[in-house]
């Protein structure tokens, strides 16, 4: 397990590389506008010792940009390992401090989204297999559907012209009441918790669906097996059967899906947050990739496709921890 281990995350470490490259890539093949608008808007501001063109020199520069793609990639990985990603265009300050000030809303609001849809899903997927075509599986599936086919902004906009706007009690979009300022501490947590609702209820029946769906196929799947059957027959109690043998099993095909796990909690839920107004990792890409904010985009893609790799290798290990057939030499 462990040269399994230590060659994955080489590999992993290849596979980043050539990702980050193709991120550069695309950036570097972006029009100029961007950088000239950035450098534009800097030399317009008060206070401004330097020109337009000083701007812009000194902005291809920092990114590699005069350098032709090769070195100007190299230039920018030199920078990224130690973790300097530049100053954000469209924030106006340090890409990791932009990324330090939103990474938390997403992470409580992801955290939510994943404990109550996990523990809603599964015991209720159980359920609907062990008691198939009867009326508990198919509220289950209907449900199931229902999560599955609504698009994230139409369930959003349902929510917000409901809960929001036809019994106002919730807001449509923000953070913080208008009297925020004026709160205690507990208040101001309680104030954005309460905004916080509609956006984790959106995401939660979003990810119910799926799960819920995946998880009654699967128990299907085990419980047709032949050792379910002979466990049954040995006269093993039916909750043995059921918890020990026949779910354990269902987990199997389940820790794929937790590879996308670990990039969600962290990844942000870039339609969610915008439509609510949290400011999340997701509200922040949003807005810098369509304000052509080349240093943030750049950082923000290439944490996505580690945290990606992170998840894939940490489904890899559950395998063995969940089946014990699974062994790698």
């Amino acid at each position: 397990m462990f040269k399994f281990i230590v060659k994955r995350v080489l590999l992993s470490l290849l596979i980043l590389f050539f990702v980050m490259f193709i991120v550069y890539t695309l950036m570097y093949s972006l029009p100029t506008s961007y950088m000239e608008k950035t450098a534009r808007e800097m030399a317009s501001r008060p206070g401004n010792l330097k020109s337009y063109q000083e701007w812009l020199n000194e902005l291809n520069a920092q990114y590699g940009m005069d350098k032709g793609l090769i070195p100007g990639f190299f230039t920018w990985l030199g920078s990224a390992v130690t973790g300097n990603f530049g100053d954000s265009w469209f924030w106006t300050k340090p890409v990791t401090t932009v990324f330090s000030e939103s990474i938390w809303y997403s992470f409580a609001l992801n955290v939510i989204a994943l404990v109550i849809p996990v523990s809603v899903a599964i015991p209720l997927g159980v359920l609907a297999a062990r008691k198939q075509y009867s009326l508990t599986d198919y509220s289950v599936t209907v449900f199931a559907l229902i999560g599955i086919s609504l698009p994230s902004f139409f369930l959003a906009t349902i929510l917000k012209m409901v809960f929001g706007i036809k019994l106002g009690w919730f807001e449509t979009s923000g953070m913080q009441s208008r009297d925020y300022v004026t709160l205690d501490a507990f208040g101001k947590f309680l104030d954005v918790a309460w905004h916080f609702v509609l956006p984790a209820v959106n995401l939660c029946i979003l990810s119910i669906g799926d799960l819920m769906r995946y998880t009654r196929t699967n128990m299907l799947e085990v419980l047709n097996a032949d050792y379910i059957r002979t466990a049954r027959a040995k006269g093993l109690a039916e909750s043995r059967v059921i918890n020990y043998h026949a779910f354990r099993n269902t987990l199997i095909p389940i820790v794929t899906m937790m590879g996308g796990w670990l990039a969600g909690l962290f990844g942000g839920s870039l339609i969610t947050e915008t439509l609510f107004g949290i400011r999340g990792i997701g509200y922040v890409s949003y807005n810098s990739m369509v304000n052509g904010d080349i240093p943030f985009t750049m950082f923000y893609l290439a944490f996505s496709a580690l945290l990606t790799m992170i998840g894939t290798l940490l489904s890899d290990i559950l395998y063995a921890v969940v089946d014990p057939r699974v062994r790698i030499n």
